[in-house]
């Protein structure tokens, strides 16, 4: 599987928008966890890694940043990330950074498992590996 956008509802009033996310209609696997970058300095880049068994959606909540995925073979696809209504998605075994922060840029994490150091392959020539299994 590849990673992809999702498109939240986004119910529009005169006072002020809403987007809301729920599982299963929205989101493809239970919600475990979920966190947040933010007050990330200019020029830093979050990420350099992938998981292996954890699935994440990275949604631009303020602000702006681009997720950079990595394939197998050295060719990357860049997702801008710059609206609170859609996110992109990261299946299990993407290897992602993080980059170009906004200033006060927010970016809310969601997770499909409890946070656990042995999941995170920090090496992409180890996620080669585990991708050829």
């Amino acid at each position: 599987m590849k990673p992809y956008i999702i498109n939240f509802p986004k119910v529009h009033d005169p006072r002020g928008n809403l987007t809301f996310l729920e599982y299963p209609s929205q989101i493809p696997f239970e919600i475990k966890r979920t966190f947040w970058t933010y007050d990330v300095p200019g020029g830093e880049v979050r990420g350099g890694h992938a998981y292996k068994i954890q699935e994440e959606i990275i949604i631009a909540l303020s602000g702006s940043f681009d997720v950079v995925t990595a394939n197998l073979d050295g060719t990357t696809q860049k997702y801008s990330l710059n609206r609170s209504y859609y996110g992109l998605y990261l299946p299990a075994k993407t290897w992602r950074h993080i980059e170009n922060f906004s200033t006060n840029s927010l970016a809310l994490h969601i997770s499909s498992e409890f946070f656990s150091n042995e999941d995170y392959i920090r090496d992409f020539e180890e996620l080669k590996k585990l991708k050829d299994v």
